[in-house]
């Protein structure tokens, strides 16, 4: 971290960063209680790993301002291996997983991220704000009126409430009103002690109890890796928003180191592996914060919370927590991109939707972004193989056929159909390829058929304007070759 970005990332408006901080760990219990549950784990687990992720990442992450903690995408992989061999095996794989992750920033994997088009990163966005909202019903369908009642009016003081005063976040300002009047009025709504037992005391240190074996590696090798993988997509694509959102640039590649310390100390601690959450960093971001203090502050507030002030927040009603969330997925959804859908390209709406379509089908951002960047790339390599032109010059005696454009996998069919070769015979031929550039061996394969099937034909053919790269490929791959240059 430059010193001269210090003030910037921890003493810019500390009242402010501390209160945005405070929404965002809100906003974090009930996911991280659910997707406690989704892992098979009790909720001080994910409580725990949200508490000494986000201290740990606050001091070595990329991001500022981005809030991380226990996930619902990691969650989904770590399940079967917490249901087939237990917690200390959990706490195993996230600590190779944070090693995992840790290599992965030191060589600077995170340039990766500039394959990921903005189409993709619209449609993880729109994608997260659907499954936030949808993660929220089951706190919601089936409850009586009242459950409803405080749900309407927790939307209510968070949308009305900035209209009355800025200087508390309307979030808090909900929580604090729907508590009290839950207790005073013994409302029968369901409250945050109804979701699970709460930690009593504060995380201890402990190495993972499970055997030093080859038998222990082949086990947590494979959810390790997908956990380090899925955390790393989750995390640099919430980093990618949130450039958007502030302005701001991040370093990917500490982030990436930064997530596995914060996950390696994390199962250290009893706790289970995390990532970036977006819906989270999003509110923290809306409601002010812009350093490294807010996402020190959601992490510690957290702990603080659940251990001294238990009591109180057991009594806090789900449904209060229910409102933040559909806030969150309210802020974070997209809602322009609802209108270039008939603007940009079709196949950069489709690609954004297909990336929609599947997270949400699926439950699984990294499934939904991969299939977003593969369809990008499939889509982009189309379009450059189209730009690839023959044109062909004629005079009595000589065929000029003038290539431009990418050869490459894509193109070289088109590269080679494009030769007449019967109309050749007798005549001599010259293919300028000045304003084209072979890519691959298989660019350098069309052009070899081209040349030898007007030479076993009879056909004079030489070869002029290949660019210093593609000689250079060429010689490289194919020194047969033979290509007169003129």
């Amino acid at each position: 971290m430059p010193f001269p970005s210090i003030p910037r990332d921890w003493s810019s408006n500390p009242a402010r960063e501390m209160l945005a901080g405070a929404v965002a760990t809100f906003a974090l219990i009930p996911e991280v209680i659910a997707f406690s549950f989704v892992a098979g784990v009790d909720p001080e687990v994910g409580l725990f790993a949200s508490f000494v992720i986000g201290i740990v990442i606050a001091f070595t992450g990329g991001r500022p301002a981005m809030i991380s903690a226990a996930a619902g995408s990691v969650a989904l992989v770590v399940a079967p291996l917490v249901h087939a061999h237990g917690l200390p095996y959990l706490l195993a794989a996230g600590l190779l997983a944070g090693v995992i992750q840790i290599v992965f920033g030191l060589l600077r994997l995170g340039v990766l991220m500039r394959f990921v088009s903005k189409s993709v990163r619209t449609g993880f966005v729109n994608a997260l704000a659907i499954l936030i909202f949808w993660a929220q019903m089951p706190h919601v369908i089936g409850g009586d009126w009242t459950a409803y009642a405080v749900l309407a009016a927790g939307l209510a003081i968070i949308y009305l409430a900035p209209r009355i005063t800025t200087a508390v976040p309307s979030p808090l300002i909900c929580i604090l009103i729907l508590t009290i009047a839950a207790v005073t009025l013994h409302l029968p709504v369901m409250t945050v002690a109804d979701l699970g037992r709460l930690p009593d005391s504060l995380p201890i240190f402990a190495w993972p109890d499970v055997p030093l074996t080859l038998d222990t590696l082949k086990i947590i090798a494979g959810p390790a890796f997908a956990i380090a993988m899925v955390g790393l997509l989750e995390s640099m694509m919430t980093a990618s928003v949130v450039d958007d959102l502030t302005a701001t640039t991040s370093s990917k590649n500490r982030e990436c180191t930064g997530l596995g310390l914060a996950n390696a100390a994390s199962s250290l601690f009893g706790g289970i592996a995390g990532c970036g959450m977006i819906g989270q960093t999003v509110s923290n971001v809306k409601y002010g914060g812009r350093g490294r203090l807010s996402t020190l502050f959601a992490g510690a507030f957290l702990l603080i919370l659940m251990v001294l002030l238990k009591p109180w927040v057991s009594q806090v009603p789900v449904a209060a927590l229910v409102a933040i969330m559909i806030m969150v997925s309210i802020d974070t959804f997209d809602w322009s991109s609802l209108r270039t859908l008939v603007v940009h390209p079709k196949m950069s709406s489709f690609v954004m939707l297909a990336t929609v379509i599947v997270t949400v089908f699926s439950s699984n951002l990294a499934l939904g972004v991969t299939v977003g960047v593969l369809l990008s790339g499939i889509f982009f390599t189309f379009k450059v193989a189209r730009l690839m032109k023959v044109e062909l010059d004629s005079t009595p005696e000589r065929l000029v056929y003038r290539v431009s454009g990418h050869v490459f996998f894509a193109s070289a069919d088109a590269f080679v159909e494009a030769f007449d070769i019967a109309s050749a015979e007798g005549m001599q031929v010259r293919i300028d390829v000045s304003h084209a550039h072979f890519w691959d061996i298989t660019a350098v394969a069309a052009l070899e058929k081209v040349v030898e099937r007007f030479r076993a034909h009879a056909v004079a053919t030489d070869v002029v304007g290949l660019n210093e790269a593609s000689s250079t490929l060429i010689e490289r791959l194919d020194s047969d070759l033979k290509l007169k240059e003129i």
